[in-house]
């Protein structure tokens, strides 16, 4: 045997063995890297992070050319995450630290409780909006404290509730502490957001210190703290408390915060601070805040009734089209995985989601427009205010395209700037002004239309056969209702009134005493029908929500129809439901539902959603020559000799227009009221415009006139020039 072979043989044993560990290795590897690559990665994610939803951005907001007029801009919020907090620390310490940085730092914080932040405390309920308000009195019920303290109030003062209220209070022998404490409970579920004032003003039911004390020593407050402290930390205390109810431990504490923030919280070693990527609304356009609307966080008490979409960190609308096309701008958020080293830093992530952007909306509105028309009323109503010193005078107008049902304009008065109003001290003067400036006049103020409803009324009368087009009818100076000696309606020019009159000459002369009698003629059912037929006295459908007004009614024992017919009696409309009324009538009948969706494309603009819905809901079915012969009496009002041709000898394009002033009674100033519609000849769009104490219609024609020269005249204002569907810069 030769002694060589025992090496050799050796050295192949080793060889083979170290092929085989190689080719196991390799199996391994590729059935770790390979087959099951998901189920490892997953593992080890999950063993050294945590799961965190990707906030989507909202969807974009653009006129009806495709201008933005709301877009998203990228940020980073600051959460409290009591769940973040270390074995040891204190919650209200960290709270307060956190705070104090802010103040630091100049970083408003969200803070809704509403109790002033420093003595002597007051309650600032009055400064909140209905949702925070409700949030409140749901937190106050919550404290058993709180509840038995306002119960006992109520009992003394139950006409807070009702006047039935006082009656349901046991008295006498009944009165044992078991029945009063029941009544006391049932006082209590009685309360509403519209109680809440009068409850808590003024220490009523509850003080503000004994809220405070209560919620300090639920809330486990240290005794060191100050009395400026606390209220800090309960303002946040307060917001966890409601979320708690929802299962939900966080809180956005600051919106929009900067890097240079940040890296002092990172420095810091904040306890229970998290700092996530977000997004803000970012406003291209100081106007049309009462159509575009409000934004905010989702609170604890909305997520019951919400999708599984939403989560305690979302943005929703709250009021105007953000709230109304909400399902089409909320996006859908993502999920990712992020991993931590020991020192608490991100180290990577992992998508297992990407969040996906909202839909971009298109409104009917013109942004041009807008403006125009929103400088011109601002104009009219401060002027009347700087005359008489009406500090509570508002106004509104609509524009409508004809035929369509389309929004071009919307404009409430005063208004207020959706990029600046949130700040304390701008949404304090806000909602201290008297004038309301949250309020949206256009949409949700009806007003007595007046004289602009003699239009409408001269349809009735022709079609109903109240009159004729060759009947005149001889206007003394006063219309005595029959079978009276002195119950009528003066002419405005009074005796000896307007003489013989057909119908178009009564709409130019605006002559009462015509259309009493017209009135008079129909009666209350038959002239009710063609009101409802052109979409008064119920909601015109536009999608931001509106106030219905209301139809005329006769009292009992009362015929109202010959006041009802010349606008006056107990009706009252919205200025957009007279600009669709306009807009129905020189259309030909094509009564369209008031609307502000264009469409709705995907946020990529590769697929359209939805698109608005420009069909009639009903057809008013009156003659060609009754259209023409109520045209022609409204042209005649802006034609020389008419009532405003002085204000529309200067419009670039022919109009019809009617005034009209409503009657407030007593020593009030009217409200002045003022429709038209142009070009004559071929209407394209409808105005309606209301001012508060405004007089005599007729004082609104320039501002009619500024918003007809700004459509039209193109070459001046670039109005109409842009094509539609692009997006502009």
């Amino acid at each position: 045997m030769d002694h060589n072979e025992t090496p050799i043989k050796r050295l192949y044993l080793l060889a083979a063995f170290l092929a085989a560990m190689l080719l196991l290795y390799l199996c391994v590897l590729f059935d770790t890297q390979v087959n099951h690559y998901d189920d490892y990665v997953a593992q080890s994610i999950h063993s050294i992070t945590q799961p965190e939803n990707v906030e989507s951005s909202r969807g974009i907001i653009t006129d009806r050319n495709g201008r933005p007029l709301v877009t998203n801009r990228s940020t980073y919020a600051l959460t409290f995450d009591a769940g973040r907090l270390r074995k040891g620390d204190d919650e209200n310490e960290a709270i307060l630290r956190l705070l104090r940085l802010c103040q630091e730092q100049g970083v408003e914080w969200n803070d809704n409780l509403p109790i002033s932040k420093s003595p002597p405390f007051s309650y600032t309920i009055q400064q909140q909006d209905d949702i925070q308000k409700r949030r409140f009195l749901k937190y106050l019920l919550s404290l058993d404290e709180v509840k038995d303290a306002l119960g006992d109030y109520l009992l003394e003062h139950p006409w807070i509730i009702s006047a039935e209220a006082a009656d349901a209070i046991p008295s006498g022998e009944e009165a044992d502490e078991k029945a009063l404490r029941a009544a006391a409970d049932s006082l209590t579920k009685q309360l509403t957001i519209d109680h809440l004032d009068a409850l808590l003003l003024n220490g009523a039911g509850i003080s503000t210190s004994r809220l405070l004390q209560i919620m300090a020593e639920r809330m486990k407050l240290p005794d060191s703290f100050s009395l400026e402290d606390a209220r800090l930390v309960l303002g946040v205390q307060y917001e966890l408390s409601l979320r708690k109810l929802s299962n939900i431990d966080t809180y956005v504490l600051a919106n929009d915060v900067d890097t240079a923030f940040i890296s002092l919280l990172s420095d810091g070693g904040y306890a229970g601070a998290k700092i996530s990527r977000s997004t803000v609304r970012e406003y291209q356009t100081t106007y049309a805040a009462h159509i575009l609307g409000t934004v905010s966080r989702i609170q604890a008490e909305d997520l019951p009734t919400l999708s599984d979409d939403y989560d305690g960190d979302d943005w929703i609308g709250r009021s105007g089209v953000e709230a109304a096309f909400e399902s089409y701008l909320k996006g859908s958020d993502g999920r990712r995985i992020v991993s931590v080293n020991s020192d608490g830093k991100v180290t990577g992530e992992h998508y297992s989601i990407d969040p996906r952007p909202g839909s971009t909306v298109e409104l009917t509105i013109d942004l041009d427009l807008q403006t125009v028309v929103e400088d011109a009323l601002a104009e009219t109503v401060s002027a009347m205010t700087a005359d008489d010193g009406d500090d509570s005078r508002g106004g509104a107008a609509a524009v409508i395209k004809v035929g369509t049902g389309e929004v071009l304009s919307l404009a409430s008065y005063p208004s207020y700037d959706l990029s600046t109003y949130r700040r304390t001290e701008i949404y304090n003067a806000l909602s201290t002004n008297p004038a309301n400036p949250f309020f949206n006049r256009a949409t949700n103020q009806p007003y007595a239309p007046g004289s602009t409803l003699k239009p409408l009324t001269a349809v009735a009368a022709l079609e109903s056969g109240a009159t004729t087009l060759k009947e005149k009818i001889k206007d003394t100076g006063r219309w005595i209702y029959p079978g009276t000696t002195n119950d009528g309606a003066n002419c405005w020019i009074g005796y000896p009134g307007h003489g013989k009159l057909n119908v178009t000459q009564a709409i130019t002369n605006s002559c009462n005493y015509f259309f009493a009698e017209m009135g008079y003629r129909m009666e209350m059912d038959t002239f009710q029908k063609y009101l409802s037929a052109f979409g008064l006295g119920e909601n015109s459908g536009i999608e931001i929500g509106d106030n219905p007004g209301s139809l005329p009614q006769n009292n009992v024992g009362e015929d109202l129809a010959p006041w009802a017919a010349f606008g006056q009696a107990n009706q009252e409309y919205t200025p957009l439901q007279l600009a669709n009324y306009i807009a129905t009538l020189v259309s030909g009948g094509k009564h369209c539902q008031a609307h502000l969706l264009k469409a709705v494309k995907s946020y990529d603009s590769t697929e359209t959603l939805a698109v608005g819905d420009t069909s009639p809901v009903n057809i008013v079915d009156f003659s060609e020559s009754t259209l023409n012969a109520v045209k022609q009496g409204m042209l005649g009002y802006t034609q020389p000799g008419g009532m405003v041709y002085q204000y529309f000898r200067n419009c670039v394009v022919s109009a019809g227009a009617k005034t009209g002033t409503a009657q407030l009674g007593g020593d009030q100033e009217n409200n002045g009221v003022f429709v038209c519609f142009a070009p004559y000849d071929d209407p394209e769009i409808a105005v309606a415009i209301a001012i508060e104490h405004g007089g005599a219609g007729a004082a609104l024609a320039t501002t009619a006139v500024n918003i007809l020269n700004a459509y039209f005249a193109e070459d001046e204002t670039g109005a109409a020039i842009t094509g539609e569907n692009q997006l502009l810069p």
